[in-house]
């Protein structure tokens, strides 16, 4: 089976024929309201739009939903809103469980390290961060990164993403804040990654 990266769906809005990782999918419920499907799971007739908070709140504005469906649809007051919590609530859930399975680092100190020695693929740092902390761990990242892509390694080149306050991330995981976290190699953590990656291209498309 092909997987999400080689599906191709048309965007209802630009009609461009796009990989389905690079789009997200509302569906009607049995309520007759239109609804998020983050995970394109979900059963009936599917409308396909660019991912993007932008790209969203145009669909809605241009109709496009009820045009594809060629019938009235019923939308949520915020449907860009609603989108993008569905999304946090997606990465938070992939935080927890790449915090169950050992995957997911927290603390300046034990996250500087992981990503001295290469441990981690991704930094987390919180939107509410102290200018100096996030510029001490920025430069960690891009130092480690660099000695790693001269050494030729594999995975030199980690994302480093801003998606949830101190607070957000403190409550995912079950501690009172977080600043700075990381996920490191396994399923879960490479999880976590992709999440992230998909919620922080939403926000600033």
């Amino acid at each position: 089976m092909p997987g999400k990266d080689e599906v191709e769906r048309r965007c209802a809005l630009t009609h461009e024929v796009k990989p389905a990782a690079d789009l997200i999918r509302f569906v009607v419920g049995p309520d007759g309201m239109l609804t998020p499907d983050t995970d394109a799971k979900a059963e009936g007739r599917g409308v396909w739009i660019s991912l993007g908070e932008r790209m969203v709140a145009e669909a809605v504005k241009k109709k496009a939903f009820s045009k594809s469906l060629k019938s009235e649809v019923r939308l949520p007051e915020d449907l860009p809103g609603l989108t993008r919590r569905r999304l946090e609530q997606r990465f938070v859930s992939s935080l927890q469980m790449a915090k169950k399975a050992g995957q997911l680092l927290t603390g300046a100190m034990k996250v500087k390290a992981a990503l001295e020695t290469g441990e981690a693929i991704a930094l987390l740092t919180a939107t509410d961060a102290a200018d100096d902390g996030r510029k001490k761990m920025l430069a960690t990242l891009k130092a480690s990164s660099k000695a790693a892509e001269e050494q030729g390694l594999a995975g030199a080149d980690r994302p480093h993403f801003e998606l949830l306050d101190s607070a957000q991330l403190g409550l995912a995981l079950g501690i009172e804040s977080v600043i700075h976290a990381a996920p490191t190699q396994g399923a879960a953590g490479e999880t976590a990654v992709k999440r992230a990656e998909r919620l922080a291209r939403y926000i600033a498309n």
